[in-house]
């Protein structure tokens, strides 16, 4: 519930890229990790420039939650909106595989 209205109240307004990773980073510490991922999928609906830092946060969420299939659709999501991966990517992509 908290994720949908943060995700109303996003569409609503202009939000940047830092406060998606804001959001996102938050839930991801919880066991909010869906409520991350629909941010995250907001924020590409929206057509928010995207952020290397901002994914990197959704998949870290995804490798806390040991779901190594959805940070792998993320990877594939950085790939097609051509948004550049680190070692943060991933290492917490690897980690996430390492768990799920």
């Amino acid at each position: 519930i908290l994720a949908q209205a943060m995700l109303c109240r996003f569409e609503r307004e202009q939000c940047d890229a830092r406060t998606y990773t804001r959001a996102i980073s938050s839930l991801s510490k919880s066991i909010n990790w869906p409520q991350a991922l629909d941010l995250l999928a907001g924020m590409v609906r929206s057509k928010v420039e995207s952020s290397t830092i901002t994914f990197n946060a959704s998949i870290s969420a995804c490798e806390r939650a040991s779901k190594w299939a959805e940070a792998l659709q993320i990877c594939s999501m950085m790939t097609q909106l051509e948004v550049e991966s680190d070692t943060i990517t991933f290492n917490a992509s690897i980690s996430a595989f390492e768990k799920g």
